[in-house]
């Protein structure tokens, strides 16, 4: 039987439309070849038999295998209808479709894992099953709840969204509902409820499903696999329309996946993989790297081709990169790539200690700021951490010192559900606290809100494992010390006082999306780069997250922080906090990651960064990585003559209870002005200048731009935006100069 032509069999999906898709091709195969380096070129003409490229980050990867396709193409050794390469994202696969078009490639087929099997098994259910392919479910979280409601099993959202989570781990290793909680074992998974329940709930799921006549995308997967292990002839039309396959990002390869390989594999050997061993960080999907490390035993005699030519890095980011994974443990790191940079130096990383969290944000903010003002486009700069929960305060920083930020992968802080929800309570708490028998024994603030958080999920000590039901904790659990750190800046505040602290916040956080810098976990940010990056909170407890707990999961830990160092380009900063919040006790440590690279990352330092700029105020910081940072003494309040530790008072140069000489009449007469500024500038009134930093003026009355920018709180952007008004206010006159519309 031939093989129905090309447009019949597989329907080919139209690429995404580029400037780039109008550049002319090359003229011919070889010229197809210019511009690669050696192992490039070696990954290209490697046509025949098992290829196994271990590809270094930054190496080029997606280069080699494209002119590997496009070169086979134009030299007549591959027919470009029966090439297949798969990867694990659109937004991949459409780059690589985007690549081969302009290299003369275009009617190769590049698509994700699901994709590519789900055009399959709508082509071949009419002939293997009979009738029309049941309706994909798109979200299966509603029927996943109502399987846990059928089994009398009451799911909060979160652990309705763990257990959904655990039912796909369980399809994609191939586990069967009766095999599940067993198999949670076996691999040591942090269930969101007892496993036995989870397997009677992933049994009933499984039975509606069918009931419904739906499937899900595991499904797709799974039907494909059984239909080409159950029906050799559909098989055997498989495997001559497509006879050679290229798999990229392979150490990301669940069990499933792999079956579905080999079933359009056959017993062929034309197939060339790329992958990462130290790259692997999805085990919690599903996701393994042991098909990467035993390609080899399954094909002996493979091509093996290691790219280590780093383009990405300067030598500075790729010596740190290898020195980190030169710590590690296991069987990945006994596959590990030591990397060269092919760029020129640049500046060395630069490591930072902190006293406080607020600090080390706030610190952040100030360099990605000077960043911005030496030439870096706010979108080539990142911000990294390990739990979205961790955003906040960064949102915040970044907001207080006016640079544009957007999320990747995650809501806004105060966008959550679970956060929304917690400021619901707490508003109703502080209009009817009074009747609130909750509130009856506490009295300080911060025991009102974590009374009133303890009914939305809040306790004293986090969950154990991972998922949702952590990830909801960590966002009260980051309310919770926002208070502790608002009560300790207002001693008696009021539930009411914190919950208009809290909306302003949120207002300043709500701006439209704007190009800007952009704050991701360090999951999120894989497969993209920035010319900066700041990786933040590297301490122990958070990286290694404290759930981590097994060898293979503190190397996992290892490997996303290798992950984060190699999305830099040129400038890199790593940065931690010794307490949690200002005058707390400092009983943090580095992340045991840091070890040993510190003091080498100081060595033969390169270039000048604006990110190795002297410290400011706000930052107890050690920079071991470029510059020698400012020297600071201890900031003692101007009445009392105390040591000033809360942020708040070090910006009024006061403590909070001393006497204050605040020019009241000042203060409402800037208070005016700020709101018309607002207005303006369509911002929140907190974009323009705190309330802390408007009584801080109203008590200096700075008279001239020196004394004003001595005042934490106005840098140098806001001194040049309202300087002037200020200090026309502070003069005794009205200070609206109609310019600043125009800023």
């Amino acid at each position: 039987m031939t093989s129905a032509p090309h447009s019949t069999l597989f329907p080919h999906a139209s690429g995404t439309a580029g400037a780039s898709q109008y550049a002319l091709p090359p003229q011919d195969a070889d010229a197809v070849l210019d511009g690669l380096d050696p192992e490039q070129r070696e990954v290209a003409t490697a046509l025949h038999g098992p290829v196994c490229v271990l590809a270094g980050a930054g190496t080029g990867k997606t280069r080699a295998i494209t002119h590997r396709i496009a070169y086979g193409v134009r030299a007549g050794i591959l027919q470009p209808a029966t090439v297949l390469a798969v990867t694990f994202t659109n937004r991949a696969a459409g780059e690589m479709r985007g690549r081969l078009r302009q290299l003369g490639a275009g009617g190769v087929q590049a698509r994700t894992f699901h994709s590519a099997a789900l055009r399959q098994l709508q082509y071949f259910w009419p002939k293997a099953i009979g009738g029309e392919i049941p309706r994909l479910l798109e979200r299966k979280v509603q029927l996943v709840g109502e399987a846990a409601a059928r089994c009398r099993v009451r799911l909060d959202r979160n652990e309705l969204r763990d257990t959904t989570g655990e039912i796909e781990w369980a399809k994609v290793t191939q586990t069967v509902p009766a095999d599940y909680p067993a198999a949670a074992v076996r691999a040591g998974r942090d269930a969101p409820r007892d496993r036995a329940e989870i397997g009677q709930i992933y049994a009933m799921y499984e039975q509606l499903k069918r009931d419904r006549g739906v499937i899900d995308f595991e499904d797709v997967l799974l039907l494909t696999v059984a239909v080409l292990q159950d029906r050799h002839d559909i098989a055997d039309q498989v495997r001559r329309q497509y006879q050679h396959f290229v798999v990229d990002e392979y150490q990301d390869v669940s069990p499933l996946q792999q079956r579905l390989l080999e079933l359009w594999l056959g017993d062929r050997n034309s197939i060339c993989v790329v992958g990462d061993a130290s790259q692997t960080i999805y085990s919690f999907t599903g996701a393994t790297p042991d098909h990467l490390l035993d390609f080899r035993t399954r094909h002996p005699g493979a091509t093996v081709v290691k790219l280590v030519r780093d383009y990405r890095s300067t030598p500075q980011v790729v010596h740190l990169a290898n020195g980190l994974l030169a710590q590690a443990r296991g069987r990945a790191a006994d596959h590990r790539l030591a990397l060269v940079s092919q760029r020129d130096p640049g500046p060395e990383p630069v490591f930072t200690e902190y006293g406080d969290e607020p600090s080390e944000a706030e610190g952040a903010a100030r360099r990605i700021r000077d960043l911005i003002a030496a030439g870096v486009p706010a979108g080539e700069i990142a911000v990294l951490y390990r739990i979205n929960a961790q955003s906040e305060v960064y949102e915040q920083a970044l907001a207080d010192v006016g640079v544009p930020y957007q999320l990747r992968g995650a809501e806004r802080f105060f966008e959550r559900q679970e956060v929304r929800e917690a400021g619901a309570a707490l508003r109703g708490a502080a209009r009817f606290g009074g009747n609130d028998a909750l509130l009856d024994d506490v009295v300080d603030l911060p025991s009102q809100v974590r009374a009133v958080l303890s009914t939305k999920g809040w306790t004293p000590e986090p969950p154990a494992g991972s998922g949702s039901v952590r990830d909801r904790w960590e966002s009260l659990a980051a309310l919770v010390r926002l208070a502790e750190d608002f009560a300790a800046a207002r001693p008696g505040a009021t539930l009411g006082d914190l919950v208009a602290e809290l909306d302003e916040r949120a207002a300043a956080q709500h701006a439209p999306a704007v190009q800007g810098v952009t704050l991701a976990s360090l999951h999120a940010a894989k497969g993209l780069e920035w010319d900066a990056v700041f990786l933040v909170g590297l301490t122990e407890g958070m990286l290694p997250i404290t759930y981590a707990r097994t060898e293979e999961q503190i190397e996992e830990e290892r490997r996303l922080l290798y992950v984060g160092v190699t999305r830099a380009r040129l400038h890199l900063a790593l940065s931690w906090a010794l307490s949690r919040s200002p005058g707390g006790r400092a009983s943090r440590r580095p992340s045991r990651f840091l070890h040993g690279l510190r003091t080498g990352s100081a060595a033969a330092p390169g270039p000048r960064s604006p990110l190795d700029a002297a410290g400011e105020p706000g930052g107890a910081g050690r920079g071991t990585g470029g510059g020698r940072r400012r020297a600071r003494g201890p900031v003692r309040c101007r009445v009392c003559g105390t040591t000033l530790t809360e942020a708040g008072a070090m910006k009024l140069t006061r403590c909070e209870d001393c006497p204050s000489d605040m020019d009241e009449g000042l203060y409402n007469r800037l208070h005016d002005w700020r709101a018309g500024q607002a207005r303006q500038l369509a911002q929140p009134a907190y974009c323009v200048f705190t309330d802390k930093t408007l009584m801080a003026i109203a008590e200096a009355v700075p008279s001239d731009a020196g004394e004003l920018a001595r005042i934490a709180g106005v840098g140098v952007r806001k001194l040049d935006r309202f300087g002037a008004d200020v200090l026309a206010i502070c003069a005794g006159q009205n200070g609206g100069s109609d310019h600043l519309a125009d800023a």
